[in-house]
């Protein structure tokens, strides 16, 4: 016979607005990867430089989701219930370190403490991501600006590389007879950290959505805590009394 530690509970834990920016944020992470690959992979597949052109387009007006969706995250942060805000989803603390020990431990042991919102390892994961997130924002804004003269770089950039007599509101990626040579030169050399930064932030963001992905699915089978659907109806159901209740 089940004793009252084993009985399933149903406790709300995701707000809705935590549970928006969740989905929203993932569709637009997944979108933005797809897309990625297709600009990278344009010259083999033979796009054409009008293609390209609106293929960027694309991935710059998505990349615009990502980053109003995650700026109302950090917003939420200091407004959302306990387990939406900051304390909660970021590691550090008092006691974080033995909680993430302890947490290891008996998840190794195959009988994982619960918790209704992160556990201490997911709240490294989150970290992680927040910062690849904001990597990927900041640069990919600058590219859009350099590429595309897109807000918010993009008029001042345009301003940098027009030719003496052109409007710089002329100027389009396919328009480089109304680029001063030299000024896209020096344009393009700047520019060249940010992809750097933009591509190699791309490969590590793959690996963490991957990652994040079985560490679900893992976390799921171990602790039958409902994390995926919870994201959809806001309750966990735990067996038991959770470690952050």
């Amino acid at each position: 016979m089940s004793n009252d530690d084993d009985r399933l509970i149903a406790y709300g834990v995701w707000d809705a607005p935590t549970r928006w920016f969740h989905w929203i944020n993932a569709l637009s992470v997944f979108g933005l990867i797809l897309i990625g690959i297709l600009i990278m992979c344009a010259g083999s597949l033979g796009i054409s430089p009008t293609g390209r052109v609106t293929v960027k387009t694309i991935h710059v007006w998505i990349g615009y989701v990502m980053i109003l969706n995650l700026l109302w995250r950090f917003v939420w942060a200091f407004r959302g219930n306990r387990y939406a805000r900051w304390r909660a989803i970021l590691p550090g603390g008092k006691g974080y370190a033995r909680a993430l020990e302890a947490y290891v431990s008996t998840f190794l042991a195959g009988h994982p403490k619960h918790y209704l919102g992160h556990n201490p390892a997911a709240r490294l994961a989150v970290l992680i991501i927040l910062v690849l997130l904001v990597v990927q924002g900041v640069t990919g804004l600058a590219l859009a600006g350099t590429d595309l003269f897109y807000p918010p770089f993009g008029g001042t950039i345009a301003r940098w590389i027009a030719a003496p007599n052109v409007d710089p509101s002329m100027l389009t990626p396919l328009t480089r007879d109304l680029m001063d040579p030299g000024a896209y030169a020096e344009m393009r050399s700047f520019r060249s950290p940010f992809i750097e930064t933009h591509e190699i932030t791309f490969y590590a963001l793959v690996a963490v959505t991957v990652l994040h992905v079985v560490a679900v699915i893992m976390t799921e089978l171990r602790e039958g805590g409902t994390i995926v659907s919870a994201m959809f109806t806001g309750r966990k159901i735990l067996p038991g009394r959770p470690e952050d209740l």
